[in-house]
């Protein structure tokens, strides 16, 4: 494992998001390695239209966030909230970031000692500073396809798409989160080729696995819920999850309870069924206690959605290390995976599956379950991951 180098990560994430991202993962064991770690909170592509539901939600998460500025985190990890506008369509809103992100790395590389880092950019808005810090490497992780989510911010397609294509020219290195874009980017861009490669989602196992291994006793607040129990956790947008298909589900199987756990910037509309239940966000050591509650895991994803059609989801890695069944929507990435997930192909397949999980079920098969993800650990891929920056700076000293 490296140890002893400087490195800067441009998230696209917070670090104190509830639900811990690839990004959190790898940063956290690169420092317990001994390096020097800087996680900058995502900077943002823009403020979300006016008229989303989310704007406001999202301008007071930024806010309360920019109130935090610089902390020292666990494991050492220096957490930076840096100053910027929200106004990368503008050329001069976008040389004012390049000017305020510049002076204020060039003093925390003062405070903290990072001499010549590795950037890791995973937002291509952060592409700015490059060639600015001093840096001897730079690797660019792609997690999604951006120039397809106009639902966030009104940042143009466009002009990310142009972010994103300088930032593959300038990587060292380049990660893609997803299977589905990394084959077409792959195959469209052959200079790229050589450079390019699939980081995988992984899991945190043992944390996970112990949702069926121990015996808890059931939160309050999901307690007194009935059963069966539809449990999700993760990222809870408008946008996001199928809220026709959750709606038609709770009317078609009014005794199914659906529990949502996560954050989220708007209410749903789908809160106002008797049998859907938002809890909040809940802290990601609680996490394993509260899939021992659920009777089946559920991704009712809007997958016709182009931007959705990418993801990579950890949480359906999550899901499979509790060893509880696991019903989703199609994505691409877990096409494959038909022997282990039930993947639907429209509303009453989705009741079908759930049926199926909760009379068909047992414990081979949970067993399998929890078999198909117990090696790819965040360990794992941290271990690649420093081989790879081992072999670029000595490719380059």
């Amino acid at each position: 494992m490296i140890k002893d180098i400087s490195i800067i990560c441009f998230a696209g994430e917070d670090w104190w998001y509830h639900h811990p991202h690839s990004k959190n993962h790898i940063m956290r064991r690169l420092a317990r390695a001994g390096n020097r770690v800087v996680f900058v909170n995502s900077i943002s592509m823009g403020l979300p239209d006016r008229k989303s539901p989310d704007f406001i939600g999202k301008i007071i998460r930024k806010l309360k966030s920019f109130a935090k500025f610089v902390r020292r985190a666990d494991d050492g990890i220096i957490v930076v909230t840096p100053i910027v506008t929200p106004f990368f369509s503008s050329r001069i809103g976008r040389t004012l970031n390049r000017w305020l992100l510049v002076a204020q790395f060039k003093l925390l590389s003062v405070a903290f000692d990072l001499r010549t880092p590795v950037l890791w950019i995973a937002i291509p808005t952060a592409g700015e500073v490059v060639g600015h810090l001093g840096e001897r490497a730079l690797i660019y992780q792609v997690s999604d396809k951006y120039d397809a989510n106009q639902m966030d911010h009104a940042t143009s397609s466009n002009l990310i798409g142009e972010m994103h294509g300088e930032l593959l020219q300038q990587a060292d290195l380049i990660y893609y989160s997803g299977r589905k874009l990394f084959e077409e980017e792959v195959t469209a861009r052959p200079e790229i080729q050589g450079k390019a490669k699939l980081l995988e989602q992984a899991v945190d196992f043992e944390h996970f696995a112990a949702a069926t291994a121990l015996v808890w006793q059931e939160p309050e607040d999901i307690a007194r819920l009935p059963h069966p129990r539809l449990g999700y956790f993760g990222a809870i947008e408008s946008w996001l999850l199928d809220q026709q298909l959750i709606r038609y589900i709770s009317e078609k199987r009014p005794d199914w309870h659906w529990v949502l756990l996560g954050l989220k910037a708007a209410k749903l509309d789908i809160e106002e069924l008797p049998n859907v239940h938002y809890l909040g966000a809940k802290p990601y050591a609680e996490m394993p206690r509260y899939a021992a509650a659920f009777d089946v895991c559920v991704l009712p994803w809007v997958t016709d959605n182009k931007f959705v059609s990418y993801g990579s989801a950890i949480k359906v890695r999550e899901y499979l290390a509790t060893g509880k069944p696991v019903v989703m929507t199609p994505l691409y990435e877990y096409a494959s995976w038909n022997d282990i997930l039930r993947i639907s192909r429209g509303y009453e397949d989705f009741i079908a599956h759930v049926d199926k999980a909760l009379t068909d079920d047992d414990a081979r098969q949970q067993t399998a379950r929890q078999e198909a993800v117990k090696a790819s650990t965040w360990d794992t891929r941290t271990e690649m991951v420093s081989r790879d920056i081992a072999a670029i700076i000595k490719r380059k000293n």
